[in-house]
C-alpha cells in the first residue's frame, strides 16, 4: 500500500471581507460531501483559504482538489458580480 498524498493550498486574497465570503460560501459545501478516500481541512486564516489535505491516491487528491477549486472560483465569480 502506497502512502497517502500530503499538501496544503493557500489562496490569498485581496482582503479578509472577500476571503470571508469565498470561505463562507464554499463552506457550506465542504460541511455537506461525504469524504471516502481524502481528508481535507479548509479554513480562513486572515486574508487567505487554506485547503490542508491528505489522499489515498491520485485519482482521490484530483477530484477533492477540483472541486474545492471550482466551489473557490465560483464564490469569487459571485463576489465579483
Amino acid at each position: 500500500m502506497s502512502e497517502p498524498i500530503r499538501g496544503i493550498i493557500e489562496i490569498e486574497f485581496p482582503n479578509e471581507e472577500v476571503a470571508r465570503v469565498v470561505y463562507e460560501s464554499v463552506k457550506l459545501e465542504h460541511e455537506s460531501v461525504p469524504y471516502r478516500r481524502s481528508r481535507i481541512e479548509f479554513r480562513q486564516e486572515g486574508r487567505k483559504v487554506v485547503i490542508e489535505f491528505t489522499a489515498a491516491d491520485n485519482s482521490a487528491l484530483r477530484g477533492t482538489l477540483n472541486s474545492y477549486l471550482r466551489w473557490i472560483k465560483v464564490a469569487m465569480d459571485s463576489f465579483e458580480i
